[in-house]
C-alpha cells in the first residue's frame, strides 16, 4: 500500500507518481515552452470530445465551479434566461450562480434519485419562448446519478436553444461527442477523470457562440471571451496561470492517451464501480441509486444500520487503514460516498472494501 492514503473522492483524487513529479519543475508563465504546453492541452481536450472543428477550448484558473460560472456569465447574455433541471447539489449550485449573476432562472425540480427527463425539458422550452439556455449537470456528483445528455441535447437543439453542460465528473470517462451531441459549452476541470491535480478548469465552447459573447461577462477575470481572444493573439494566459498544475495536467493527459483514452478509462472505472458495489453489498451496505442510472464515478451508500455509526469516527477509522472516503451530500437520508476514479492501484477498491468491513465489524461488536 502507498504510504499516503488513497483518495476515494471525486476529485481531488489520487494521481500517479509521474503526474506528481511533473510539478517539481518551475515554469515561466510567458515562456514559449510553457505556452506550448497550454496549446497542447487545449488541442487534446478538444480532441477528446471530437470538437476541434466547431469549438474552442478556453482554460481558466481555479476550480471547476469557476469555469461553470465563467461559462454562464460569458455565454448567456445579461438578458438571457436559463433553465436548470435540478436533481442534486451541483445543479442547485448552477441555479445559485444564475441568481448571483442576475440571469433569469427557471428550475425543474426532481428527487435526488431521479433522472432528468428530456420530455420535461421539451415541455418547458415549448411553454416558454424566453428561455435561451439549458444548463445541465451530466453526472451529478452529489449522488453519482447519470443524466441523459444525448437525449436532452437533441431536444434543446430542436428547440433552438443553447446547452451548457457541467461535465465535471464525466469528461474523459463518459462519452461526449460534439459531432453527435450538440452543445454550446461543456465544462470540466483538471482534477477529475483525466486524473490531474486540481486548480485548472476549462470550457469547450462553440466557436460561433464565443465570437458573439463579447461584453456579456459580469467579471474581468472570468470573461471567457477575453481569455480566448488573448490566448489566440499571444498563446499566453491573461493573468498568472497555475503553472505547476498545468504542467502536471499535461502529463496526466499524456498518460490518459497512453492508457487508451476514454474507452480504457471508462472500463477501469466501471470495473472499480462494480467491485465496490458488490463488495459493499456483501457487507450489508446498500447503494442509493439503481444500477441503470448509476455512473461509474462515485457511489452513494446508505449509512450502516448500527447505533455506533457516526460518519466522523467511521471516516477516521477507514482513513487509518489507508482510504479516505467522502461525506454524503443528501438532505433527506444519511449517506456516505465512495469515488471510483483515480490511480487506485491493484488493491485500491478491494482494499477499501476490506477496510470498511473491518471498521463495521468493530462498530457492530461494540454495539
Amino acid at each position: 500500500m502507498s504510504s499516503e492514503p488513497y483518495l476515494l473522492t471525486p476529485g481531488p483524487l489520487t494521481t500517479s507518481l509521474r503526474t506528481r513529479q511533473a510539478m517539481l519543475r518551475d515554469w515561466g508563465s510567458w515562456d514559449v515552452d510553457f505556452n506550448t504546453i497550454t496549446g497542447r492541452i487545449r488541442e487534446r481536450l478538444l480532441q477528446i470530445v471530437s470538437a476541434s472543428a466547431t469549438h474552442e477550448c478556453v482554460p481558466l484558473q481555479g476550480s471547476g465551479t469557476f469555469s461553470v460560472e465563467a461559462a454562464i456569465g460569458t455565454l448567456v447574455p445579461r438578458n438571457g434566461h436559463v433553465l436548470v433541471p435540478q436533481n442534486g447539489a451541483y445543479c442547485q449550485r448552477i441555479a445559485r450562480i444564475c441568481r448571483v449573476l442576475g440571469r433569469r432562472l427557471t428550475t425543474l425540480d426532481y428527487a435526488e434519485n431521479t433522472q432528468v427527463l428530456a420530455s420535461d425539458i421539451e415541455r418547458a422550452l415549448a411553454a416558454d419562448a424566453s428561455i435561451t439556455h439549458v444548463a445541465l449537470v451530466h453526472c451529478e456528483t452529489s449522488t453519482g446519478i447519470l443524466n441523459p445528455l444525448e437525449e436532452i441535447a437533441q431536444v434543446v437543439a430542436r428547440q433552438g436553444r443553447g446547452l451548457i453542460v457541467d461535465a465535471m465528473s464525466s469528461f474523459g470517462a463518459l462519452e461526449i461527442d460534439a459531432r453527435r451531441t450538440p452543445f454550446d459549452a461543456v465544462v470540466a476541470a483538471s482534477g477529475k477523470c483525466l486524473e490531474g491535480p486540481p486548480g485548472m478548469g476549462f470550457v469547450i465552447a462553440r466557436r460561433a457562440q464565443l465570437e458573439r459573447s463579447e461584453g456579456n461577462s459580469h467579471s474581468l477575470a472570468m470573461d471567457l471571451y477575453d481569455q480566448w481572444m488573448y490566448m489566440q493573439k499571444t498563446t499566453q494566459w491573461r493573468y498568472t496561470p497555475p503553472t505547476h498544475v498545468v504542467a502536471a495536467f499535461d502529463t496526466a493527459i499524456a498518460q490518459y492517451l497512453e492508457e487508451g483514452g476514454r474507452e480504457a478509462r471508462h472500463a477501469r472505472y466501471a470495473l472499480n464501480c462494480q467491485t465496490l458495489i458488490e463488495g459493499m453489498a456483501r457487507l450489508g451496505l446498500r447503494s442509493f441509486l439503481p444500477a441503470a442510472i448509476q455512473a461509474p464515478i462515485i457511489v452513494t451508500f446508505y449509512a450502516p444500520d448500527t447505533p455506533r455509526y457516526a460518519f466522523k469516527s467511521f471516516y477516521e477509522a477507514v482513513k487509518s487503514r489507508g482510504y479516505i472516503l467522502y461525506p454524503g451530500k443528501l438532505t433527506a437520508v444519511e449517506t456516505f460516498r465512495v469515488g471510483c476514479i483515480g490511480q487506485l492501484g491493484a488493491r485500491g477498491i478491494a482494499g477499501a472494501v476490506e477496510a470498511v468491513g473491518q471498521v463495521l465489524a468493530e462498530m457492530r461488536a461494540a454495539a
